[in-house]
């Protein structure tokens, strides 16, 4: 599976992580995730439980990305920080080639309930629907 080369560290340092640090670590990535400047329309992602807004543009050739989720949500918030991590900047067929189970292998099922990694596949096909539109 080739990912875009930020993914792929993002993903290579998780999996090396044991499981209490890979929890801090997506903790971290939830930080990381800035508020949309005003203006940015995002769309829910519905599948989620936790409300959960994003937004795909392409720019310049690159991808750029806005979410939104409650402060209250941080591991949902992980996944936002975690795919502006590994997919900002980017350009749209990168995005668009990331498989909706990208995470497998990096441990994550070992953290989260098969739930919420559901929700992480429904922001990158949500993203990727984004992307396609745009193009």
């Amino acid at each position: 599976m080739s990912l875009p080369a930020r993914l792929q560290e993002a993903l290579g340092l998780l999996k090396a992580m044991p499981k209490e640090l890979k929890a801090q670590a997506l903790l971290d990535y939830a930080k990381r995730v800035p508020a949309p400047p005003p203006g940015v329309e995002l769309e829910r992602v519905p599948e989620c439980q936790t409300p959960f807004f994003l937004r795909a543009e392409v720019e310049g050739g690159r991808v750029r990305l806005y979410f939104f989720v409650p402060d209250e949500a941080p591991t949902v918030k992980a996944f936002a920080g975690l795919l502006k991590e590994g997919l900002e900047g980017e350009p749209p067929e990168a995005v668009l080639a990331v498989p909706p189970a990208f995470y497998r292998g990096a441990g994550l099922e070992e953290l989260l309930t098969p739930l919420r990694l559901r929700g992480l596949e429904a922001a990158l096909l949500r993203l990727q629907e984004q992307v396609r539109q745009v193009l």
